[in-house]
């Protein structure tokens, strides 16, 4: 396992467990229910990933396509919505949230999106409905008060392009959501997103006016470009120049986990990247994505015996640990209470 030759420090003040979609290792994804395991087990930001209804309403779901993260399937009054479309490049045939009225989602419920990875979660499948961006806010605020504690929400805007393509653009949706809540209005708040005009829209509709919302800069696989600009690819933004540019809107970047130490062909650690030094030598936090429990998605330094769909919590926190030390500043992470236990040396309270 390599380290930098002179190890980068955290520039943020703090280095923050973000729950990615709540606690997706042990819930259904962007489900209230996910969302209270990741608050009680430590976490200090919550993500949803915003998608858009028919009738303009924003909702959570990893992906506007819902065949995966609901029983959409089951509902044969439904069974005619479901259609061929192409999302940025990507060909998908199922059931999508801009076919559906807030009304009509609200009659579905949630399923475990990895069924056979994650069994145990299936067991909540038919639980929970598909939450809006305004009921997570509420929610949020109602568990920040009871814990007399702040509790940020790390938002990602997904399929920017396409859905202002359908005439339902989100950019000023997402902020006057932010605006309406009182919570909102003062409690810490990151925008993500993998493109880039929408960014820096973000960026000069904020101003100086909301020194409690940041901006976030996801980066996908290397090799690929945003998808409003194809002009440049991922591994282009992640040079100095191109973060330099990046930090010209954005607070941060959030690139996988393998973009700063990278797996060899043996599928373990190999040497860390430079990318931490040169965010930070811009002024730019890093906050990559995703640590899971499992085996399966472990580099094989961290993985045991009992099998690839198995939990591992020690390899996972052993994990984590090696790209603390690289000097990220925040981390997604399945599962909060590993990600507290690998950042503070123990499990959080409850």
């Amino acid at each position: 396992m390599s380290t930098p030759a002179s190890p980068t420090k955290p520039i943020a003040a703090k280095v923050l467990v973000i729950g990615h979609r709540g606690a997706s290792a042990l819930r259904p994804e962007h489900t209230l229910a996910s969302y209270a395991v990741a608050i009680a087990d430590g976490a200090d930001f919550v993500e949803p990933d915003l998608v858009s209804t028919k009738d303009g309403v924003l909702v959570i779901r990893h992906e506007n396509e819902i065949s995966g993260t609901t029983d959409v399937a089951a509902h044969p009054e439904f069974a005619a919505r479901r259609t061929t479309k192409t999302v940025d490049g990507v060909t998908l045939t199922g059931w999508f949230t801009e076919d559906f009225t807030l009304a009509e989602l609200k009659t579905l419920r949630a399923r475990e999106r990895l069924a056979d990875v994650r069994k145990a979660n299936t067991a909540y499948d038919g639980q929970f409905s598909v939450p809006t961006f305004d009921e997570m806010i509420e929610f949020v605020a109602a568990e920040a008060s009871a814990r007399h504690r702040v509790i940020g929400i790390i938002p990602e805007i997904k399929h920017g392009t396409y859905f202002r393509g359908i005439g339902l653009p989100m950019e000023d949706s997402v902020l006057a959501t932010l605006a309406a809540h009182a919570y909102t209005r003062t409690a810490p708040v990151e925008i993500q997103s993998f493109e880039v005009r929408n960014l820096k829209y973000l960026h000069d509709k904020l101003g100086k006016n909301h020194p409690n919302v940041r901006l976030l800069q996801l980066m996908d696989d290397p090799e690929q470009h945003p998808a409003d600009d194809s002009s440049v690819t991922y591994r282009q933004m992640m040079t100095p120049a191109g973060l330099k540019a990046i930090a010209a809107y954005a607070d941060a970047i959030g690139p996988s986990t393998r973009s700063i130490i990278p797996l060899s062909k043996d599928g373990r650690l190999a040497p860390v990247t430079p990318l931490v030094h040169d965010a930070h030598a811009v002024g730019l936090e890093v906050h990559p994505y995703t640590f899971r429990p499992e085996n399966r998605f472990l580099a094989a330094d961290f993985r045991n015996a009992s099998g690839d769909d198995a939990r591992n919590e020690a390899g996972s926190v052993a994990e984590i640990r090696a790209y603390l030390a690289t000097g990220i500043d925040a981390f997604f992470t399945d599962d909060p209470a590993l990600g507290r236990q690998a950042l503070d040396g123990g499990l959080h309270a409850r």
